[in-house]
This record gives structure tokens, C-alpha cells and sequence, in this order.
């Protein structure tokens, strides 16, 4: 149908400009021209001719190519070498780059779910735009946010793709040029453990693309009007993972915890809450050692003498450490309501600190 809108549109154009024009695929194969006999021909040598975004003239015609996200999605040609012919392409590329997003976010699927997921539809059109595409409206779904740890040439996208075949049932969409989402269907009948298909979306893209990438997983979306919550609880699984669980790369929503109400604090209240409970920058004066030995008592229960085994030290120098952590801070962490505040204002700290860095 795309390529129907493209031919009736160069047909209109005709009689306009008074030159072949058309438009050809990512391969060189003309999907659309004004001179009809030229539809299918191969163009093997345009890729070449194109090497950049500027209309490039050759062999009596100009062309000018056209890509979305560094992927080439098709070209426009003129009839011509001359100035006129660069115009009219880069007119053609204007014009067919419109036309391809109006089909795309009327026709096509992937765009439709990448809109709602984004919050691009109105609550009232999802129902009446998804029945049109023929879309299942009540199926449950899971949203995995897939974002590499630094850009790469490699295309996460295409990997995925090979995971997720299914185009009917699953939706690979790209968000930039960084973050991909999988809307991955649940099937009936299945019993799947959803970490355990982020661990292998890690995995695969980690042994074939050799790109780091982290998943955020969201909770389960029960139809499709709720796709756009579970993405966004998948962003959020990564940015509180990214802040309080810096050595795990697959963080699910549901195992946040209490980062995820922290997170989701005003800034000006987590600084009024460390002043209230701690003494001013108590924490941040202490060094790794003090912060090793709170993190391994807590790991162990706020037990005493299994914490000191594990630190290999004396069970008495373990009671001096925390003795001085109690008179540097005013908290006994051998007390269990000391010990809640003082997990609760390092995690704090650790927020703010995260903020500050953003700026």
C-alpha cells in the first residue's frame, strides 16, 4: 500500500514537473516513478553515487538519499544534472519523508505500539486504532527496555529481531539511538520467567553484537492500553538499577524496593531528611573501609560475630568500628531501627549524589 501512495503521488507530480522523478528502495529497485515503464528496474550504483545526505547527480539523473536513525530507507531521483534537479530531489525527499510517517503512524503496527507506549495517542483513539489494525487489544504483555551501554554501530535491533520473530504477536521498537523496546506477547497456556528471557536478550546481544547492554523489565501489562505504564516501568527499573544497583544488568520493576520510592522523591526532601537524621555529611566522610564494613554487617544480618568471620578480623574491632560509626553519626547499628534509617539515608545519599552528576 506504501508503495501505491508513493506511485499515485509521482503520478500527481507529473504534471508538475515536467522530468522523470521517482523514488527507489534501500536496494536500488524503483518502487514508484512518474515514467511507470521503470518500475522494478535495479539501480545497483546508487548506494555508491550517494555516499552522503547532499543530491548527488549521475548518468543524466540527481538523487538524494533519505535515512532514519543512520539506516537508509529509500532514494528520490530527478530527471537531470542541473540546479532545478537538485531542487526537485530535495523537495522529493521532503515530501516523501512526510508521506511515509502519515502511513506509518496510520498503517503500520510497530508504529502504533511505539506511539502508545510513548503516550503519542489520545486514551480514547487506542481502542478505536487498534481493532482498525486488527490488533489483540486484551492480550498480556511484557515490556523489556534493552539500552547499551555506550553507542555502537552494531544494530541491537536487527539481533533482536532474530529473537523475537514473531512480528504479529511481539513489536521490536527502536527509541533512539541507544534504548530499543521488546512488547513481547504471553502466549496462553505458557509458564515463561520473564528474567529469564531479559537474561537471554543480555546474553545474545552480548556474544553476537559484543555490545554491553542493560534490560529494565516491567510488571505485566493486562491489555494494550496499559503498555504505555509497563514501558515506563521498565525506563525506571533502569534508572533506579543504574543508581542503587550499579553491578546488575537485568533489574525487573517488581524487585526495586525501596530505590523505587526514593527515586521517585523530591531532591529537596531527601537533603532535608539526611540533615534531620545524620550529621552533616556524616557519610561522605567516611572511608571505604567504614562504608565495606557497614555494607558486609548488613549482609549479614546486623550479626556481630558472622560479620567479623566474613571481614576476617577480631570480634572486638568490629565493636570498635561500630562504635565509631555510632559516634560519628549518632546511630547504633546494632540497632534494628537505627539500622532501617541509616540503610535508608546511604541510599539517600546515593541518590543525591546521582542527581548532582546529571547537572
Amino acid at each position: 500500500m506504501q508503495n501505491r501512495i508513493f506511485q499515485n503521488t509521482c503520478n500527481q507530480l507529473r504534471k508538475e514537473i515536467d522530468r522523470r522523478i521517482g523514488i527507489m528502495d534501500e536496494n536500488g529497485t524503483v518502487v514508484a516513478c512518474s515514467d511507470e515503464m521503470k518500475i522494478g528496474q535495479i539501480n545497483d550504483q546508487v548506494s555508491s553515487v550517494c555516499s552522503g545526505s547532499e543530491p548527488k547527480a549521475s548518468y543524466g539523473y540527481t538523487y538524494k538519499k533519505i535515512e532514519t536513525y543512520n539506516k537508509i530507507e529509500y532514494y528520490v531521483f530527478c530527471e537531470g544534472e542541473d540546479e532545478l534537479a537538485r531542487c526537485y530531489c530535495a523537495i522529493l525527499g521532503t515530501h516523501f519523508t512526510t508521506l511515509k510517517q502519515y502511513y506509518d503512524e496510520k498503517y503500520d503496527k510497530n508504529s502504533f505500539v511505539k506511539n502508545i507506549i510513548l503516550d503519542n495517542v489520545l486514551p480514547g483513539d487506542v481502542m478505536y486504532r487498534g481493532r482498525e489494525l486488527r490488533l489483540n487489544l486484551d492480550t498480556k504483555r511484557h515490556v523489556f527496555l534493552v539500552r547499551c551501554h555506550k553507542n555502537s554501530d552494531v544494530s541491537i535491533s536487527d539481533i533482536l529481531l532474530g529473537m523475537f520473530p514473531d512480528k504479529v504477536r511481539d513489536f521490536i521498537i527502536r527509541i533512539d539511538d541507544r534504548d530499543v523496546a521488546v512488547v513481547r506477547e504471553e502466549r496462553e497456556g505458557e509458564n515463561i520467567d520473564v528474567m529469564q528471557i531479559a537474561n537471554e536478550i543480555r546474553d545474545t546481544i552480548g556474544v553476537e553484537g559484543m555490545v554491553k547492554v542493560s534490560v529494565g523489565v516491567s510488571t505485566l501489562a493486562e491489555n494494550i492500553q496499559e503498555l504505555s505504564k509497563a514501558y515506563r516501568e521498565a525506563r525506571i527499573a533502569l534508572e533506579v538499577g543504574k543508581v542503587f544497583d550499579t553491578e546488575k544488568n537485568v533489574i525487573s520493576y517488581d524487585n526495586l524496593g525501596i530505590g523505587r520510592l526514593i527515586y521517585q522523591l523530591p531532591t529537596t526532601l531527601c537533603e532535608l531528611f539526611l540533615n534531620e537524621v545524620l550529621k552533616k555529611e556524616s557519610i561522605d566522610v567516611m572511608d571505604s573501609e567504614t562504608i565495606y564494613t557497614i555494607q558486609k554487617f548488613f549482609e549479614n544480618n546486623l550479626n556481630v560475630s558472622e560479620t567479623s568471620r566474613k571481614l576476617f578480623v577480631h570480634r572486638n574491632t568490629l565493636v570498635y568500628r561500630l562504635d565509631k560509626i555510632k559516634k560519628l553519626t549518632g546511630i547504633d547499628l546494632r540497632e534494628f531501627d537505627d539500622a532501617i534509617t541509616f540503610k535508608v539515608a546511604m541510599m539517600v545519599n546515593k541518590y543525591l549524589k546521582s542527581q548532582n552528576n546529571e547537572f
